[in-house]
């Protein structure tokens, strides 16, 4: 399996709703999962080949070095009590639809099913994330135009 192969699997993995993806073929062996941890991308090869799996997955999934900020920034949702809206996919988190409009949510907002919270921009396509839920809009977890990851929390949120 060449290294386009692995690219397209890991972009169809995080482009769905797919969680973990296994594939064995011959003496290839890939194994992809997903969740609030960075990717996780194993690969097992034929013996001739062992070297190489090293230098695919760190070709391929760069995302699983963590920032050295993460932990900060992780731990200060947890202080607040609620549910997290986590990123879908990696961009970078906007609170308005431009820069001079007004933001889609404030916090101590009620906020409906289906209403835009957020944009959050990958490969210049602007990616609106809509509350699941009736909910109360606890914590803004992001600052306007800065980068998030998958799985990173945008929103601390009460449900109602």
């Amino acid at each position: 399996m060449d290294i386009k192969d692995l690219k397209s699997l890991i972009k169809m993995v995080t482009e769905t709703d797919i969680t973990e993806f296994e594939l064995e073929a011959a003496e290839e062996k890939i194994r992809i999962k997903r969740g609030c941890a960075a990717p996780v991308v194993q690969y097992q090869a034929p013996q001739q080949m062992i070297a190489m799996p090293q230098q695919m997955v760190q070709a391929v999934a760069p995302a699983a070095v963590a920032a050295p900020s993460a932990p900060a920034e992780t731990a200060a949702p947890a202080a607040a009590k609620g549910n997290e809206i986590t990123s879908p996919i990696v961009g970078t988190f906007y609170r308005a639809p431009a820069p001079d409009a007004a933001p889609y949510a404030e916090v101590g907002q009620i906020v409906e099913k289906g209403q835009v919270l957020c944009i959050v921009e990958a490969m210049k396509l602007m990616n609106e994330i809509e509350a699941e839920y009736r909910c109360k809009i606890v914590q803004i977890c992001k600052e306007n135009a800065q980068p998030v990851e998958f799985g990173e929390a945008l929103f601390i949120v009460e449900p109602l």
